[in-house]
């Protein structure tokens, strides 16, 4: 007979740091979106009963960011249900090595396993054969899925369940439409272990852009597809019966989603009618702001934070990659439309393009500094991420490459550079934060707050965070969280040895004294800043350039555009570095 109860484990990996540990957190920043699309999509399997109605449909979901995976009770728990099958989802490049390596005690006791996500959805769609990494999962007796889940679960499921499952599953070319599909959602002892209850949805997938760093658009396609107004009320109202009520939105481009406003006024309805206390993150374009109501719209319905893709103010640079939607004479508009309106503005900024330097570099930023009103920024290495133009283009010139995976993380340098070594890149990404956050500036980033009728408070721990996080735990904010666990075990094999716990032990404990006191020394720092203008009664006086309104002839004197007017356009479309016969990844 067949077993009466089927096991399905998600599990959102993580990542190894510089060190060998796996980054894990007691609250991590940000949610899985993925880890909720699937538990929503396995929610459906199990109540339309996809196995049958004599079977128990269980689904477990796990965070690796922040939860240590108990590895021998779902073992446990599937020996004794007597059939499972583990999934490692949302699986990205830098995560794909941690998500092997998780694999192998499940493997080892014949439980099958299957991965998923961006890493292998992107190589297989952008790589004319399959490369290394992945073939060497699949000989270890690895399921791959390759594509999105929604309408193809039901078949993993039932092949896992009848002991049939295939080697690779690769839908890629056929990406389901969102209108009927399932709902993203986390269980709040999932959403708990996230910094302020954070949950997510996507309200969209794909993205019209073309930029050649990207993934988005080569694995959920450059056609929108979107959920409709009454499935987003009907999932965030799911979300606060159990208490949720923050959420980040995570498509790549909400402003061009086309249900955008039918979304926000049904979001608008339930604060203003309903008095329900949600609010949420989006991310945008540099060009939102033209799009009428849209702004004015998003606060009404509770976004409090916006994630912004500047990129690069080099209009080379943003040409060369394919991202000419970023229009540098606007940004200064933009920002001070979502300041006008209480929104917190985190901006993404690229180091490493072509025309990159140390002193450019160093000077643009300076540049954005006197005459940006964003508050938070963030920096990243240009990487070639697979699944994107860029990788597939230095894949198939056979030019270098770093081969570790566990390195694209968007903070290593993981390919030459024409103007720059890699330590002089390295160097540069760390100096740019220290530029951007120097206390100077923090105070000048909380008086343009306070000017506009910000929440300060908020902007002071949104400033405290990212520096915070870089300088003091060594991450990205994206990827911080609260208290750090290491556990002395997971270590990444055949790399790093296990450490002696009398080496390990007093190790950490030194670890965890000198980081909580530089963390205390920082929030000290900043909250001196913070309450000296707070105290200053002119403090809505002030101004300076990056609050002043740009008028329409006032344009081209805007440093933003005049530093590049005589500068001639780069005959690098990428990165063109020294080939290597091997290496190539």
């Amino acid at each position: 007979m067949k077993p009466s109860r089927f096991r399905l484990v998600l599990i959102k990996p993580s990542h190894y740091d510089d060190q060998g540990y796996v980054l894990q957190w007691m609250r991590s920043s940000i949610p899985s979106n993925t880890l909720a699309a699937l538990y929503g999509i396995a929610l459906d399997c199990a109540k339309r009963q996809v196995l049958g109605p004599d079977v128990t449909f269980q689904i477990d979901p796990y965070d690796e960011t922040n939860t240590i995976i108990p590895i021998s009770k779902i073992i446990s728990d599937i020996t004794q249900d007597g059939h499972g099958l583990v999934g490692l989802v949302g699986v990205q490049t830098n995560q794909f090595p941690r998500a092997v390596d998780l694999a192998e005690p499940f493997l080892e006791v014949n439980i099958p396993v299957a991965i998923g996500g961006f890493h292998v959805s992107g190589c297989l769609s952008m790589l004319p054969t399959i490369p290394a990494d992945i073939q060497q999962a699949l000989d270890r007796g690895i399921t791959i899925f390759a594509g999105e889940a929604e309408d193809h679960l039901d078949q993993l499921v039932d092949d896992a369940y009848s002991n049939t499952l295939k080697p690779m599953y690769n839908v890629m070319n056929q990406l389901p439409g969102l209108g009927d599909a399932p709902s993203p959602f986390l269980p709040v002892h999932i959403v708990q272990n996230t910094l302020r209850r954070l949950s997510s949805f996507d309200a969209g997938r794909g993205c019209p852009f073309q930029c050649s760093f990207c993934t988005i658009i080569n694995v959920q396609g450059r056609k929108s597809r979107w959920r409709s107004a009454n499935d987003i009320e009907t999932l965030i109202r799911n979300n606060l019966k159990q208490g949720v009520r923050r959420f980040f939105i995570t498509d790549d481009d909400f402003a061009r989603n086309k249900e955008w406003e039918s979304i926000l006024d049904r979001c608008i309805a339930m604060r203003e009618e309903e008095r329900l206390p949600i609010s949420f993150t989006i991310q945008v374009d540099t060009l939102c702001h033209k799009i009428p109501r849209f702004i004015e719209k998003c606060a009404r319905a509770g976004c409090r934070n916006v994630f912004v893709g500047l990129e690069n103010i080099n209009p080379t640079s943003l040409i060369g990659a394919k991202k000419r939607q970023n229009k540098i004479g606007e940004y200064r508009k933009m920002f001070q439309t979502w300041k006008d309106h209480g929104c917190t503005t985190v901006a993404g900024y690229i180091l490493g393009f072509p025309d990159d330097t140390p002193a450019s570099i160093a000077r643009d930023i300076e540049i954005i500094k006197k005459e940006l009103p964003v508050d938070c920024l963030e920096f990243f290495c240009l990487t070639p991420l697979p699944g994107s133009e860029d990788h597939q283009r230095l894949h198939k010139e056979r030019v270098w490459m770093e081969p570790d995976m566990n390195a694209y993380d968007l903070e290593h340098v993981t390919m030459n550079h024409p103007r720059m070594s890699k330590k002089e890149w390295s160097t540069v990404y760390r100096n740019a934060w220290e530029q951007y956050y120097t206390p100077e500036h923090v105070e000048t980033v909380i008086r343009r707050a306070a000017a506009r009728g910000q929440n300060i408070n908020k902007v002071t721990s949104f400033l405290t965070w990212f520096y915070g996080c870089i300088t003091i735990e060594g991450v990205h904010p994206l990827e911080g969280g609260i208290f750090r666990r290491k556990v002395r075990t997971q270590r990444r094999p055949m790399m790093f040895p296990i450490e002696n716990p009398l080496v390990f032990y007093p190790k950490r404990v030194l670890e965890i004294a000198a980081n909580g006191f530089r963390w205390g020394w920082l929030v000290w720092k900043f909250q001196r800043i913070f309450k000296r203008v707070k105290q200053d009664p002119n403090r809505t006086n002030y101004t300076d350039l990056a609050l002043t309104p740009v008028l329409e002839q006032d344009e081209e004197s805007l440093n933003l555009l005049h530093v590049y007017s005589d500068t001639p356009p780069s005959s690098q479309h990428f990165v063109q570095p020294t080939k290597q016969a091997a290496g190539s990844s």
